[in-house]
């Protein structure tokens, strides 16, 4: 019976792209001439696993990349070769290359291999494997130096039982040089005494080879317990025929055996190569369908199930309750005893979405772990030195969100790196020590994530950015604005005070996409700076996009719903503080500035709404660091909703963000403030807000 290696396939490429992670980490904290041992063994061990589960499973381009890599990692952990930073960079070169393969395959394409090809050939030079290399080397002729081995291997009965299969070994040690295989089958009952679940064979191998004891030893290291090893160095490779092993078995009924082609080829006694079968990717496959690129399972804690569980138990004997009051006659006592059961099941049902909600939660270091490997490689391309500190790790926030946080983070953390940071020569200058600092916080603030990318560079150029800005024709030489407003045009599209286009930064492109893309999450972003001190890039999202705490309102017969983190405050208007600003604009003077109002109804389409201002209520929101009042009839409830895409269901509409499905089952639109603002043509894009021009205004 053939066994369907494909489902296995996705747990595969979860826990070697998790190895592929761990390896990278290690290496970020490697030092060469320094390095620790056990560092060098946690990397080949991430490395060893992911060519034995890419050899089982077929993926041969992977299993023979990854082949190379530990060789090098193999001599270095024995002592054969010293570990320089050049080793350091290949081996993270690797590492992405190994990332986008693995990529490829998970999508069933063929992974493109000139990378691949290219960083072996330089593997091959630094282990003297490659026709180019000097033969009078001393490292590379001690690397070509070859030893015979003696290896005897015999399965305890049960090993199939196990999950293993001694012919993936025979192939892996097959890798490893030329391989002579005895195997002994005396053992073997008849067939009426023959278990088929049990192994009856047994092998004898004899390996020349220039990999060390240690190597040999990793092949054998997930059946230890379950099988008789013996390993012995050979001057030759018969000369240890005559002294055989007396416990290990007769050898008189056995088969030499080259090679061995594929485990399904169990009973054969002589065949050729040695491959590893490929069940789905044998051909070019189709290329999936998707146009998500984030992981399809998520890994949750035994202590979030437990939780689970024991709510879903509360939740059954509530359900019980109320059942058996359904079957009592109705009376004033089973009135009250099911409004104490209704009580019970909303109490159940909140914690029971809390719980669920918990499963989707990640600690936020899923996305800081990719940033030491982005300061090191971006720090060397500036000739920069840099620190980077990591706070909050364990801060947790959605899944979801934090997919979709992480490009908008790389791009602020490489703004920081080529924009923010001074050179050693320049930090020295100015007082600083030479190595800059980047810091990522993030900790928890009311129901949002608060993440903070700081600097301390030299800080925004506001001057430049006027300037720019002017030139840009973003802003008028006479506008008047403050510092904070001046810097927050960095984030306009187009917008950049690079001198020179750099593979890093300064396109012109990213700063707006980044305020984009978190808008795109109900967040938001805000930058502060101080000349020679340094900048904080402060970006605000809620915990989760499935779930959003409201409040409802009332425009003519309609009920909409406002996110409440967009909420600054609520407000009878005063109409002695109300002016009109060009043809059909009013603007509220509240405090010190001048808050636009906008009419729902109006922009809605909506008849039979409450048209006068003092009769009217007015919520004061906040988007992209400006502030609207939106006029409605009148304040509801507040309350937590589930959020319904509307462009998955129906269609994009400009001005909201969603909907969701009210107790009484109707159907509310919830609105997207940013979005509003543009459709009301408060603002125009790529242009400068007319909310800063009318605050200009109202304040001469």
């Amino acid at each position: 019976m053939s066994i369907d290696l494909s489902q296995f396939f996705e747990v595969f490429f979860e826990e070697s792209l998790e190895g592929l992670d761990a390896m990278e980490a290690e290496l970020l904290n490697l030092e060469p001439g320094n390095e620790d041992m056990e560092t060098i063994n946690t990397i080949f061990r991430a490395a060893h696993s992911i060519k034995g589960g890419s050899g089982t499973f077929g993926f041969t381009s992977v299993s023979d990349f990854t082949h190379v890599l530990e060789t090098l990692l193999d001599q270095i952990r024995d002592g054969q070769r010293a570990l320089t930073s050049e080793h350091v960079n290949l081996l993270l070169k690797s590492v992405d290359c190994l990332r986008g393969m693995l990529a490829a395959l998970q999508a069933e394409q063929e992974p493109d291999l000139a990378e691949a090809d290219e960083i072996r050939k330089r593997f091959e030079v630094i282990l003297g494997l490659s026709e180019d290399t000097d033969s009078d080397n001393p490292e590379i002729s001690e690397a070509l130096s070859e030893n015979t081995y003696q290896i005897d291997f015999k399965p305890h009965p049960h090993l199939f039982k196990t999950g293993n299969e001694p012919l993936y070994m025979i192939s892996e040690l097959a890798e490893l040089g030329e391989l002579e295989t005895q195997v002994f089958y005396d053992a073997i009952p008849d067939i009426d005494s023959l278990i088929a679940e049990e192994c009856f064979l047994a092998w004898r191998f004899f390996l020349t080879t220039s990999k060390s004891e240690s190597a040999i030893s990793e092949i054998f290291e997930w059946v230890e317990d379950d099988a008789d090893i013996d390993i012995v160095l050979c001057g030759g490779l018969f000369e240890t025929e005559a002294a055989e092993d007396e416990g290990m078995m007769n050898p008189a009924p056995s088969a030499t055996v080259s090679n061995i082609e594929s485990p399904a080829a169990e009973t054969n006694t002589s065949t050729s190569t040695p491959t590893t079968p490929n069940p789905t990717v044998a051909k070019k496959a189709e290329p999936k369908k998707s146009s998500e690129s984030s992981a399809t399972s998520i890994r949750v804690g035994i202590d979030k199930v437990d939780s689970l569980i024991n709510m879903v138990g509360e939740l059954v004997i509530t359900q019980a309750m109320l059942s058996q009051i359904g079957e009592q006659d109705i009376t004033e006592s089973t009135i009250t005893a099911l409004q104490e059961g209704l009580a019970q099941l909303a109490h159940n049902t909140r914690d029971l979405q809390e719980n669920v909600m918990r499963i989707r939660m990640l600690p936020i270091s899923f996305v800081f772990s990719r940033f030491p490997r982005l300061v090191r490689d971006t720090s060397q391309k500036l000739n920069k030195q840099v620190e980077l500190k990591l706070l909050g790790e364990q801060t947790e926030l959605d899944k979801t969100v934090m997919e979709k946080i992480s490009d908008p983070m790389v791009h602020l953390v490489r703004n920081s790196l080529d924009h923010g940071l001074e050179t050693p020569e320049q930090r020295v200058a100015a007082g600083k020590g030479p190595v800059g600092t980047v810091t990522l916080n993030a900790f928890h603030q009311g129901g949002n994530i608060v993440i903070e990318i700081m600097d301390d560079g030299q800080g925004l150029n506001t001057e430049k950015i006027r300037s720019k800005a002017i030139a840009n024709g973003l802003i008028q030489e006479t506008d008047e604005l403050s510092p904070d407003e001046i810097n927050e045009l960095i984030f306009m599209p187009g917008f950049s005070t690079a001198d020179e286009v750099s593979d890093i930064s300064g396109r012109g492109v990213g700063m707006d996409v980044v305020r984009r893309n978190i808008q795109a999450l109900n967040g938001s972003v805000e930058v502060s700076s101080a000349p020679g001190v340094g900048s904080t890039f402060t970006i605000r999202l809620p915990l989760t996009l499935a779930i959003l705490d409201g409040q409802l309102v009332k425009v003519a017969q309609h009920t909409y719903i406002i996110p409440l983190i967009s909420i600054v405050e609520s407000l009878q208007i005063d109409i002695s503080k109300v002016s009109r600003v060009g043809k059909d604009l009013d603007v509220l003077r509240l405090r010190d500035e001048y808050i636009p109002i906008l009419r729902l109804y109006d922009i809605f389409n909506h008849d039979g709404a409450i048209e006068e201002l003092d009769k009217t209520l007015l919520v004061v929101v906040e988007s992209d660091n400006h502030k609207v009042g939106l006029l409605v009839d009148d304040l509801l409830a507040q309350q937590q909703v589930v959020i319904k895409s509307l462009e998955a269901n129906y269609q994009k509409v400009d001005g909201i963000s969603g909907a969701t499905i009210l107790g009484d089952g109707r159907v509310s639109l919830i609105i997207d403030i940013s979005g509003l603002i543009k459709l009301s043509g408060l603002k125009r894009p790529g242009s400068q807000d007319l909310i800063v021009e009318q605050k200009a205004v109202g304040a001469a």
